[in-house]
């Protein structure tokens, strides 16, 4: 986990370096915006979480934020001797995602650092998505929906979905449907089910079952998944 750490107080980036590294950071360090802007220019994407102070020699935590927030969606965290409510509110209306002012207690830092850090990680859970026709399937959620309308499926018809969406355009055959879904359950599907498994989801995702255009059965081969 790499933290960009720009801050003019020597002491406090000695004792706040010192600390992160022992919660499994990588710590980067800037005492200047000028050094940490051309940071930010090239490097930024390597960063997973930052920490600006607000007033520094030669400028602001507040450009510093705006030049992350333009290249990329990562957390910024600021520290601050200015406990005013119009900087907080103008560090959160850029994009800042705490303010913690000084003097701080380093362990509640770090707590806010964890706290911000899984709130992006349930975003970033949340955005995982793979499209299927006019179906949207949340593998780490796994949940189903149709035309927003969420869609009730079993965890085989789930499972059986997410084959055909990771196949899109492809022909698979009944013997490697059923293999693959074996594999991902680690458990035995009879033939039988897999025709039911199909047929239900037929009548969930498409608009004509009897008509199907995402499950399209090819024969002699097996099934078609459409797009």
């Amino acid at each position: 986990m790499k933290l960009l750490l720009v801050e003019d107080d020597l002491i406090i980036v000695s004792g706040l370096e010192y600390t992160l590294q022992q919660e499994g950071y990588d710590v980067i360090v800037f005492h200047t915006v000028e050094k940490a802007s051309s940071f930010i220019q090239h490097h930024v994407k390597t960063i997973d979480v930052c920490l600006f102070d607000l007033n520094l020699p030669d400028g602001s935590g507040y450009d510093l934020c705006a030049s992350v927030k333009q290249k990329c969606d990562i957390p910024v965290l600021f520290l601050t001797a200015i406990d005013d409510e119009g900087n907080v509110v103008k560090g959160l209306d850029m994009g800042a995602d705490d303010y913690i002012t000084k003097p701080f207690r380093v362990k509640e830092l770090v707590s806010r650092l964890r706290t911000v850090l899984r709130r992006y990680e349930r975003q970033s859970m949340r955005t995982e998505m793979y499209p299927f026709g006019p179906i949207e399937i949340y593998p780490l959620e796994g949940k189903v929906y149709k035309q927003q309308q969420e869609i009730h499926v079993t965890a085989l018809e789930f499972r059986l979905l997410m084959i055909f969406a990771k196949h899109i355009g492809q022909v698979l055959s009944r013997d490697q449907l059923l293999h693959m879904i074996w594999d991902s359950a680690g458990e035995f599907v009879h033939d039988n089910t897999l025709t039911v498994c199909i047929k239900r989801l037929r009548e969930k995702i498409e608009d004509d079952p009897q008509k199907p255009t995402f499950i399209v059965t090819v024969r002699g081969l097996g099934y078609r998944v459409g797009s």
